[in-house]
């Protein structure tokens, strides 16, 4: 508690919640406070059943503290909406990446049907032709053999 006498003022804490009371004003002022590396807010009155709303000092405290609070959830929703941005970000990321490696995979794979066949027909004619050699070279000394007779 800052800037008060400190004459009646009384400080209680349970479960986070902070109730404060005093005989005459006072300034609240306090630590950071940080939430998970999303932003920090400041310690500040957060209790507003505390607060008497019969004045119109207690009113225009009340909503200050709203004003408060509302101001500490839209941080904390920003930084959790820029949380979830950059996590949308990496699952795109590793979805195309994944894509890619599967197209990648898929074309060292793959046969490419018309090359093999082209090959393998090759590879048939080639084989046809070396028997004909063969039995060309195999008839030559047969024939050979029958002139000589």
């Amino acid at each position: 508690v800052l800037g008060t006498d400190a004459a009646g003022a009384t400080a209680q804490s349970d479960r986070g919640t902070l109730a404060l009371s005093a005989a005459s004003n006072f300034t609240l002022g306090g630590a950071d406070l940080a939430f998970g590396g999303l932003g920090s807010a400041s310690a500040a009155l957060t209790q507003v059943g505390s607060v008497d709303l019969s004045t119109i000092a207690g009113a225009n405290l009340a909503i200050s503290v709203l004003d408060g609070a509302l101001s500490q959830v839209s941080s904390i929703r920003a930084g959790l909406g820029a949380v979830q941005n950059r996590f949308e970000s990496t699952i795109s990321n590793l979805s195309v990446t994944s894509e890619n490696l599967s197209a990648a995979r898929s074309r060292i794979l793959d046969a490419d049907f018309a090359m093999e066949t082209a090959a393998l027909t090759r590879a048939q004619i080639l084989q046809q032709a070396g028997v004909a050699i063969l039995a060309q070279a195999n008839a030559l000394p047969q024939n050979v053999l029958a002139l000589l007779q």
